[in-house]
Formats: C-alpha cells, sequence, structure tokens
C-alpha cells in the first residue's frame, strides 16, 4: 500500500559526508573525487532503475556529467563544514509500474527544483516493498564562471521542506489519479488526519544491522515501544486500522489489512488475533470474496467499511437535494452576451455553457485535460456574475488553483483554504456564491461530503468538473462518480487547442522543458543535437523579449526563472561544443 515518507537533509562536510561519495552510492556509480583523490565504486549496488542528472535549460554541458558536478561543488567550497547539497528521500507509491514511478519522480523534481534553476541528481531505487527516490540538489547558483553564491532561500528551510512535502503529495495523487488507482497519501500527521496511532520513523541502516544480529539499540528500543502502544489501541479499537486505509482508498484488500497491522504487532499468535477481530468486524463490508487459486495466485478479498459507504451514501443525498433546488437561474441576455464574448467556442463547449448555467444547485461536467472544461467556464463565469452571482473556484491542490485562475479568470484557492475561511468567517460565503470545484475525481470522500454539506446549508451552486476517466466503474474518484450518476453530467469531448498567441512567460517554460527532453543526456545524436541548438536559441531570443520588460521580468521572479533569462539574455553566442568545456580550479 502506498506510504507516505519524505524527508530532507544536508550533506555537510563536518559530518565526514561528500558530496562524490553520496552521489556515487545513490546513483551505483563509480566516481573519483578529485580533492581527496580517492575513486567510490558502487556498480555493484543493486534496484536502481533510473539515474539521472536535471539542469535547467541553458546550462553548460558538464553538469550532466555526475563526477564533474558534484567534484566542482566539492571544490567550490573551502570550508571544513561546508554544507554541499540538499539531499531528498521520498517512497513512491509501490501500486506504480517502474515506468509510472520514474515519470512521477522526474515530473516532481523538474517542476519543484529544475524550474526554479537548480540542478539534481535524481535516483529511483525499486527495492522490494519500499520504492523509493533520492534527489541531490545543488545549493549554489549556476552562473557563466561556475558555481556562484548560496541560495537565500534556504534560510528559510522550515517553509520550503513544508511546501516540498504537500507538492510531492499533490504530484503522488495527481499520478496515481492517471494510473486510475483509487489510492491516496497524506503528507499531513496523524493528528491533522485525526489518526488515532503514533506515526512511526523507519531505522536508520546501522540500527537496522545492529538489531538483525540480536542486539536492541535505544533507536530501536523506542520503535518498540511505540509500536506497542499502538498495537495496544488497535487492540481496544480495531476499527482505527479501518479509518487509517479509508483514509488513503475507498476500498481496500485483505493483504492492505495483514501489511497494515504487521506494521505495529510481531507476535504470530497476536496477529492472528487481531485479524480474526478485524475480519468479523461487523464494520467491514465485504465487495468481492476471496476466489479460489488459479496456479500459484488467489484473487485477494477487497472491503469497505460501513462508515464509507454512509459517507458516499450522503454525498449521494446531498447531491440529489441540490439538485432539486434550482435557485441559481440565469438571464438568457447574459448567456448570449457571455457566448457572443467567446467566438471560438466549438457547439459541444456552447452546450456545456447552457447545462453550467442552468439553475440547478449542482451540476456536474467532465472531460479530458484539454477538451475545451476551461473556455466552458470562463464563459459561463461571465454569465453568472452577470446575473449577480459571486463565482468562486476551488481544487484540491495548490497547482490546480493556480491554473484554475489563469485559464478560467475565476477566483481559486484550495478547499482546505475555503474550509478554513467558512470555519474563521461564516459570513464570508452566501447563497450567491457558484462554487467551481475542479480537479473534483481526486477529491476524497469525506471532504467531498464536507464541502458539498456546506454549500447546501448556504443555499451555494456547486459546479463539479473531472476528468471524464473517473467516471469509471473501475476508475479512482468515487465522490465525482458517485455525484455524476446522480444528478448528470455534460461530457465535454473535443480536444482544443490554443489559438491565443502564447504569452512569453509560458513560452520561456516550455522552452525550458523541452530542452531538458532532448539535451538532459549525453549520448546525443546529432539531429538532437541539432535540435538542442535550434531551442537554445530560441530561448535566447525569448530571454531577450522578457529582459527589455519590466512587467515580464516581474512574472519571471514570480515564476522562478529570473536569474535563467538574465543568463541567457548576457550570454555570448557559442556552440554547444564549446559549452562542454569545464575548468576544475575556476
Amino acid at each position: 500500500m502506498a506510504i507516505y515518507f519524505f524527508r530532507a537533509s544536508i550533506i555537510r562536510r563536518s559530518k565526514g559526508q561528500s558530496a562524490i561519495h553520496a552521489a556515487a552510492y545513490r546513483s551505483a556509480s563509480r566516481l573519483h573525487d578529485y580533492r581527496l583523490d580517492r575513486t567510490f565504486d558502487y556498480t555493484a549496488k543493486p534496484d536502481v532503475i533510473h539515474s539521472e542528472i536535471l539542469a535547467p535549460a541553458g546550462s553548460p554541458g558538464w553538469v550532466r556529467n555526475r563526477e564533474l558536478l558534484w567534484n566542482a561543488v566539492e571544490v567550490r567550497e573551502k570550508r571544513r563544514d561546508a554544507q554541499l547539497a540538499t539531499e531528498l528521500q521520498f517512497a513512491i507509491p509501490e501500486e506504480l509500474t517502474q515506468s509510472q514511478a520514474i515519470a512521477l519522480a522526474r515530473e516532481f523534481v523538474q517542476r519543484e527544483f529544475v524550474a526554479r534553476g537548480r540542478i539534481v541528481d535524481l535516483n529511483v531505487h525499486w527495492d522490494r516493498g519500499n520504492p523509493h527516490a533520492h534527489v541531490m540538489r545543488t545549493l549554489r547558483e549556476l552562473t557563466t564562471d561556475g558555481f556562484g553564491l548560496k541560495e537565500n532561500e534556504w534560510r528559510r528551510r522550515g517553509q520550503l521542506v513544508t511546501q516540498w512535502r504537500e507538492h510531492w503529495a499533490d504530484a503522488a495523487n495527481e499520478h496515481l489519479l492517471r494510473a486510475g488507482l483509487d489510492v491516496r497519501i497524506d503528507h499531513r500527521s496523524y493528528h491533522e488526519q485525526g489518526i488515532e496511532l503514533e506515526p512511526t520513523r523507519p531505522l536508520s541502516r546501522p540500527v537496522s544491522e545492529v538489531r538483525r544480529r540480536g542486539v536492541r539499540p535505544q533507536g530501536s528500543r523506542k520503535l518498540d515501544e511505540l509500536r506497542e502502544r499502538n498495537a495496544r489501541r488497535i487492540e481496544q479499537r480495531p476499527e482505527i486500522v479501518f479509518d487509517r486505509l479509508t483514509r488513503q482508498q475507498s476500498t481496500f484488500t485483505r493483504r492492505n489489512l495483514a501489511r497494515e497491522v504487521v506494521r505495529y504487532v510481531d507476535d504470530v499468535e497476536r496477529f492472528r488475533n487481531l485479524m480474526t477481530r478485524l475480519e468479523g468486524s461487523p464494520e467491514l463490508v465485504i465487495l468481492e470474496c476471496e476466489t479460489g487459486a488459479r496456479g500459484n495466485a488467489v484473487a485477494d478479498a477487497r472491503y469497505t467499511t460501513r462508515a464509507m459507504l454512509r459517507v458516499e451514501q450522503r454525498i449521494a443525498e446531498i447531491a440529489s437535494e441540490m439538485a432539486d433546488v434550482a435557485h441559481h437561474p440565469v438571464r438568457g441576455a447574459a448567456s448570449d452576451s457571455a457566448l457572443s464574448k467567446f467566438p471560438r467556442l466549438s457547439v459541444d463547449e456552447r452546450e456545456a455553457v447552457w447545462h453550467l448555467t442552468s439553475a440547478r444547485n449542482v451540476v456536474a461536467v467532465a472531460g479530458l485535460t484539454g477538451s475545451g472544461k476551461s473556455e466552458a467556464i470562463a464563459a459561463a463565469k461571465d454569465a453568472w456574475e452577470a446575473s449577480g452571482y459571486r463565482v468562486r473556484g476551488a481544487t484540491l491542490r495548490g497547482i490546480g488553483a493556480e491554473n484554475l485562475e489563469k485559464y478560467s479568470g475565476v477566483e481559486s484557492k484550495t478547499l482546505a483554504a475555503w474550509e478554513w475561511e467558512w470555519k474563521t468567517r461564516p459570513a464570508g460565503a452566501s447563497s450567491g456564491d457558484v462554487f467551481v470545484i475542479d480537479e473534483a475525481g481526486i477529491v476524497g470522500s469525506r471532504q467531498m461530503a464536507r464541502v458539498l454539506s456546506k454549500l447546501h446549508e448556504l443555499g451555494a451552486k456547486a459546479v463539479l468538473m473531472g476528468d471524464r476517466e473517473q467516471l469509471e466503474p473501475i476508475a479512482a474518484g468515487a465522490a465525482f462518480r458517485a455525484i455524476a450518476e446522480r444528478v448528470g453530467y455534460h461530457e465535454v469531448s473535443g480536444m482544443r487547442r490554443p489559438t491565443e498567441p502564447e504569452h512569453w512567460i509560458d513560452r520561456f517554460k516550455r522552452m525550458q522543458r523541452d530542452f531538458t527532453k532532448v539535451a538532459g543526456r549525453f549520448d546525443l545524436d546529432p539531429a538532437s543535437k541539432a535540435r538542442a541548438a535550434e531551442l537554445r536559441q530560441e530561448m535566447k531570443q525569448a530571454a531577450k523579449e522578457i529582459s527589455g520588460s519590466t512587467d515580464l521580468m516581474r512574472e519571471a521572479a514570480r515564476a522562478g526563472i529570473s536569474r535563467q533569462v538574465k543568463n541567457l539574455a548576457a550570454e555570448n553566442t557559442r556552440t554547444l561544443s564549446e559549452e562542454k568545456g569545464f575548468d576544475l580550479e575556476r
């Protein structure tokens, strides 16, 4: 079962650590430390399925050579107590395939670090039962003369790590959804989630090795005591296990149940007794019985809980009650005026606008990404506002709120932010509000029930937008599916392509991504080299345009690309082969 684990630390020379040693071990490679004149060889290390250095577009070619990169870092740092790199380690959901896991890790580091000007060394390890990734991240800015000043943002490391933890959960949940898996992870603590257990921490490798030899060091004893406290809580109230499982997925298997129990119980007899109590609990609902073996495989039983069924039933009931109320009519003239402002809308999108602006207090629209849902929302927003309503946007993820606001013009926040506002400012919402809930398929059932209950209580209108694939019975997105089945939905099926001129900032970031994909390896064929050179020249032109505008430079700073823009704008024309040069002493 997917677990949440995310740890950030610093590789420090004062602890006897070396960036070269760390990089060699994590990438299972052979690297030579020029400063110490020592070679580290971990090529025999198994289970490293992906190893890659990702760098911002416009970076010189030598930074993608692991040995040159980390030797440059070591040489640049003069102090005996120098901080060499940030290291991140995070668990990857084991439900994903290897290719899906690699795509998830790459997208996360690209969006979170590379797009902000940092070089990262990404390594994905596929240990049995423990897929995870190691990321080493440089701390200094890269200039035309090598590594320059250290970043200032690490001074607010607490805020940064909190942000990274949340963004990793967002990225993982998005990829789990794309894979059609009804599984989620949560970056919040057990206390914040309302789970009546104490979180366990993985033992360090040295402690684990000592423990296997029969010795119980202090760290191991503390873990045993914590597990015992959790085991006693579960014995007193076994339903705690169900609560924790259903916060991650609406259904679970017997294997999931057993793995959760074994986290706290080692004794075989005690384990069997707990499993017997859990499987005999009146709270457990069997969805699929265990079937007979086929060859060596046995199909696992699948369960849910009565509490989860009650939540989903409540969602359907609230949706039905809201659909029976029609308190949000839109004047015909307002709809006609709004549609006239969007002449490029397809027939399908126009029908979606009419569906969205119906008087009912809840409507649902489904469609694949790029099918035109945002354009339909933008037109409907004009009609709603012309009829006197206030339009608000809500999504599960922060990046989703930014995109909804950017592409539809709807003021947007995360659902958690709206729930906090409703709690602290009860008068902040009213029956005159229209709430557009985007990415509805990835909203958990409990949160969807809370949000719909609040909107129903206020008399506000709920507009749910989701992916068409989340309506399939076998896919994730149970809450959205339950609502769509109860109230009906309009499907936007056409694929829409942008027709407006691309914004300079968006263009530069797109070129960065394209350049990274093309030039991210050393074994480039002639065609790839030519394409990389072409993209780099286009980026220089874009950087020149952006640097010539104060407003665009402000936007570049907000997007985290101002440094790359300045470097490219000021850079003299050089060939790709000239950029491969690297002077260690410099």
